[in-house]
């Protein structure tokens, strides 16, 4: 019985290993960047709060950021999938910022001024996948 214990032990130790490698593997690229947030109101925007730069409907029920202009040169464009680090879940990259802004993220927070307000500025690590590595797999 101790053997089958220590045995399952070792297995789920080299699961966990082995996931948390993909994970990290998974995303082939990454940049520090500074990072703020926005809101769909129309003091932030204009008078279509919800139409995106590149015509995307954003959606508060739906995590989105948005880059800033140099940014597309490097990779994060019109829906790329990207991770936040220190926050849950994908992001779609489905807005670009104003183009005086530079190495910028905007992250999207619906409708909820406050959220935004709270969050400030602060310097994130922005994750995603190489387009040409996921298509060579």
């Amino acid at each position: 019985m101790k053997n089958r214990v220590y045995i399952w032990g070792v297995f789920l130790l080299l699961v966990t290993t082995l996931l948390k490698a993909e994970e990290e593997y998974i995303y082939t690229d990454f940049i520090k960047a500074t990072a703020t947030a926005y809101t769909s109101s129309v003091r932030e925007t204009d008078s279509t709060p919800y139409l995106a730069a590149w015509r995307n409907q954003l959606n508060p029920k739906v995590k989105s950021i948005a880059v800033s202009r140099d940014l597309l040169d490097i990779g994060l464009t019109n829906g790329m999938k990207v991770r936040i680090k220190g926050l849950e879940g994908e992001f779609l990259v489905l807005d670009k910022m104003n183009k005086r802004w530079t190495n910028r993220i905007d992250i999207y927070m619906g409708n909820d001024l406050k959220k935004a307000l709270n969050w400030g500025k602060k310097e994130v690590i922005v994750y995603w996948i190489d387009p040409l590595y996921a298509n060579a797999k």
